[in-house]
């Protein structure tokens, strides 16, 4: 089993930076492809990014692609979240998944708790 917890939100302004990180523990962790998912008052929670198992292969969906980077780091069992550029349609509660497979059918078996990003224009 994965527990995962995110953490590094918060309010930044349009345009700054933040980084998200999400601790895992287990011993698996390293078996399991992680991504970020995040969900906007009011719509679906909706895929971010995800890196493989061994850090090798990135996903991201369009509208955060040359902005947002996703990595990992096996020894500290933490995958991160750049977050560069932000705008205001970026808000929302950002979540830590854990899966078996790679995108598009990246289907988490694990989830972290949630960590809110507030981008003010």
């Amino acid at each position: 089993q994965v527990q995962l917890v995110e953490s590094g939100g918060g309010l930044v302004q349009a345009g700054g930076s933040l980084r998200l990180s999400c601790a895992a523990s287990g011993r698996t962790f390293r078996s399991y492809h992680m991504g970020w998912l995040r969900q906007a008052p009011g719509k679906e929670r909706e895929f971010v990014a995800a890196i493989s198992w061994i850090g090798d292969s990135t996903y991201y969906t369009d509208s955060v692609k040359g902005r947002f980077t996703i990595s990992r780091d096996n020894a500290k069992n933490t995958v991160y979240l750049q977050m560069n550029s932000l705008k205001p349609e970026d808000t929302a509660v950002y979540f830590c998944a854990a899966g078996r497979n790679l995108p598009p059918y990246f289907d988490p078996d694990y989830w972290g708790q949630g960590t809110q990003v507030t981008v003010s224009s």
